[in-house]
């Protein structure tokens, strides 16, 4: 490879490892809502912003929704992480991304008491030279808690059926192994016999 086909390439793969570092994706993923008691739990809240290049101010509230539907607040980050006094205190966690995408918490020592449902609620208020825009977006958690992991009927049947797809591939294998040996010993014996012909 000469010096400009070198060159070229050198620039292609630098190009590719820049957009690779500067465009990190955000996905939306749902929260996890089975808890399992006295262990920790994190509820998922992503909020993505389409242009991450400007700046905007963002608050996040977490609640507590009761059952005659009051909100309970019991987390706040406006800036910083900010503890709430009340039965969740000291054992929530910010559990949120550096950009403020990802602006999850985690509950620790999980208790029967914490069955309900969760709300993450998210204000920014974006900074541009003539006005500053607002957006708000909210998310609802219906956790429920329970002494030990329930297993997903779903992840259930995808173990059986990889376990499955794994002997198949593997008596597959064995048998193009078994077929190709043979293939192979043939064409030697014929080999042999067109050799000891040729030599009588």
């Amino acid at each position: 490879m000469g010096p400009p086909a070198g060159n070229l390439f050198l620039f292609l793969a630098l190009f590719v490892f820049d957009v690779q570092m500067s465009s990190q994706v955000c996905v939306d993923i749902p929260s996890d809502t089975e808890a399992v008691l006295g262990n920790a739990m994190r509820l998922t809240c992503i909020s993505c912003m389409k242009r991450e290049e400007i700046s905007a101010r963002t608050r996040v509230d977490w609640y507590y929704v009761t059952e005659a539907n009051k909100r309970i607040p019991i987390y706040v980050f406006d800036g910083v992480p900010q503890e709430i006094d009340g039965l969740w205190k000291g054992r929530v966690i910010w559990n949120g991304s550096k950009d403020l995408q990802d602006l999850s918490i985690s509950i620790q020592r999980v208790t029967a008491n914490d069955t309900g449902t969760y709300v993450c609620e998210v204000q920014r208020q974006f900074q541009f030279d003539s006005y500053t825009p607002s957006f708000t977006y909210s998310k609802v958690i219906h956790l429920v808690v329970s002494e030990e992991v329930s297993r997903n009927l779903t992840a259930v049947y995808s173990e059986y059926v990889m376990y499955a797809l794994l002997m198949f591939l593997t008596l597959w294998l064995l048998v193009e192994m078994v077929y190709c040996y043979r293939k192979v010993s043939k064409a030697d014996a014929r080999g042999q016999r067109n050799a000891f012909s040729n030599v009588l």
